[in-house]
């Protein structure tokens, strides 16, 4: 089959339906794989030399949070530095970066890949991937046919980056709009499409290239070191420094020295005059966290500060002047703090004046899938994995899980699943199971309903144990269940912890078990 005008239109217009670009996108994929009958089919911008996919149809949800950094992904630096439409042979030897990744195949060893690199004039802005599972899926189409394809996403995928930077814009020099801060770079990022990180990030955009002071409010883990980052990041202050201060880790006897600075002699062990974090953030922006935990006599120096730019250096009766930008986060409820006594009214209204909450996980339960890939694809780059897949059973049992440490305990969770699937599984391709994760055990009652082997396998540490002591008696623990329950058939174990049996006998051997 070739492409017709008439299915040349169909692209084209369903490129112009939709109501938000990320249906478009979702659109023009869809219909891809099914006119070019692919298995998986893929839409991924470009920046800071990764790919971030925008758009995914026939690949496993977690997909859209993976960032494919393109030293760690042979093909799609082919794709980015090719300037035209690259086909794969079937046995090249280069990895695939979706490989484990399309449900119900486990590998893609030998498959019709294609991918068209997406262009705004000479620039590189994307790309489009075609996978097929048979290696002859995409023979009948020309190269001129596919190029066709990639002018109009091209073309699409421009005027989306176009709009959204229209959407954005805020009068920023564009070094500073743009930011990029190198390869880590990627951490100061949102991973999230659900209704609850999209207002997040509205709120963001309206505050940002403000000068008000702002309070993120949150519970534990959700993010609002990341909220701050991305607010002094859009501001008119990204040239200048982000300091951090943990208030909860201020003793009271070095708290006042630490926000204002002292002078020699001030104290004892004075030695030196020292500057203060409001005067290091002279100009840019300072980050107190949990600022709830400020003592009375504290709060109201503070207080000063925000209110004339002010502040005394302790032991010096000479007044400063700074010109800073206060953001502050908490976990505590400080209008119920304001009422208890613990926290002055007319500091929290000053800290106030643009209020921020940070969703927890639990309320934007659709965005676990894709921080569950973004996790994958940093613990596979950090440890030089080839492959870190979520099985699908294991994508159910993360969803189902409450989160009650949010994102923190998420990315916590998924590296120790890593480390224990390593450990469990030869090779380096890995593929994280139920069982290397310990949700079952926590809440057994609201995630899967029935008793699992990692319930009574639980692994009791101490202080002397070693994670080499800890993971061996762990995986001991969930061989013998294992094998217990198949009634010692070494197959059929195999075969339920996702293992070649041969290994599993070598496993067993090195643990004790034969």
């Amino acid at each position: 089959m070739s492409l017709s005008v008439a299915l040349l239109a169909r692209i084209a217009i369903q490129l112009q339906t939709g109501i938000s670009h990320q249906d478009r996108f979702q659109r023009l994929i869809s219909t891809l794989r099914e006119i070019l009958d692919c298995d998986a089919s893929a839409l991924l911008r470009y920046e800071q030399r990764q790919f971030r996919p925008l758009a995914i149809d026939g690949l496993s949800p977690d997909v859209l949070g993976r960032r494919f950094r393109l030293e760690a992904h042979p093909r799609l630096e082919a794709i980015a530095r090719a300037g035209d439409v690259v086909r794969f042979p079937a046995d090249t030897t280069l990895p695939d970066p979706y490989d484990g990744l399309i449900p119900g195949q486990d590998s893609l060893k030998v498959h019709a890949c294609v991918g068209l690199p997406l262009f705004n004039s000479h620039t590189l802005i994307g790309a489009l991937t075609l996978d097929g599972l048979r290696p002859d899926q995409f023979d009948n189409f020309s190269d001129e046919e596919l190029r066709l394809i990639s002018v109009l996403a091209a073309g699409a995928l421009h005027n989306a980056l176009l709009m959204e930077k229209l959407e954005h814009y805020n009068g920023l020099p564009a070094p500073l709009a743009a930011r990029d801060d190198g390869p880590e770079n990627e951490i100061n990022e949102m991973i999230g499409l659900s209704a609850g990180i999209q207002q997040l990030k509205k709120e963001i955009d309206v505050v940002a290239p403000t000068d008000l002071n702002v309070l993120i409010s949150g519970e534990t883990g959700t993010g609002k070191e990341l909220v701050a980052r991305a607010i002094h990041l859009g501001s008119t202050r990204a040239h200048k420094p982000l300091v951090y201060l943990n208030c909860a880790a201020l003793p009271e006897s070095v708290a006042e020295s630490e926000l204002f600075g002292h002078i020699k002699g001030a104290f004892t062990g004075a030695i030196s005059h020292r500057s203060g974090k409001f005067e290091m953030a002279h100009e840019g922006t300072l980050f107190l966290d949990e600022i709830g935990e400020l003592s009375l006599p504290l709060q109201a120096k503070l207080l000063r500060v925000l209110q004339y730019g002010d502040l005394q250096r302790v032991g010096d009766d000479r007044s400063l002047h700074v010109d800073v930008r206060v953001l502050a986060a908490t976990n505590r409820d400080l209008k119920q703090e304001v009422l208890a006594g613990n926290f002055r009214a007319d500091l929290f209204h000053r800290l106030s004046v643009f209020p921020v909450s940070v969703p927890s996980l639990r309320e934007r339960g659709e965005d676990i899938a894709l921080l569950a890939g973004f996790f994958c694809e940093r613990s596979r780059t950090r440890l030089g994995l080839a492959r870190v897949a979520l099985a699908a059973e294991t994508l159910t049992l993360l969803k189902r899980y409450s989160w009650p440490g949010n994102v923190r305990e998420l990315a916590h969770t998924l590296y120790r699943a890593v480390v224990l699937a390593r450990a469990a599984q030869a090779g380096d391709e890995l593929r994280l199971l139920p069982s290397h994760f310990a949700l079952q055990a926590e809440e057994s009652s609201t995630v899967i309903g029935s008793e699992s082997p990692l319930q009574t396998a639980e692994v009791s540490t101490s202080a002397n144990d070693t994670l080499r002591h800890a993971t061996d008696e762990f995986q001991r623990r969930m061989l013998q269940n294992t094998l217990a329950e198949n009634h010692n058939n070494w197959a059929a174990s195999a075969r339920q912890l996702d293992v070649n049996v041969a290994n599993l006998h070598r496993l067993a051997k090195r643990l004790g078990l034969k």
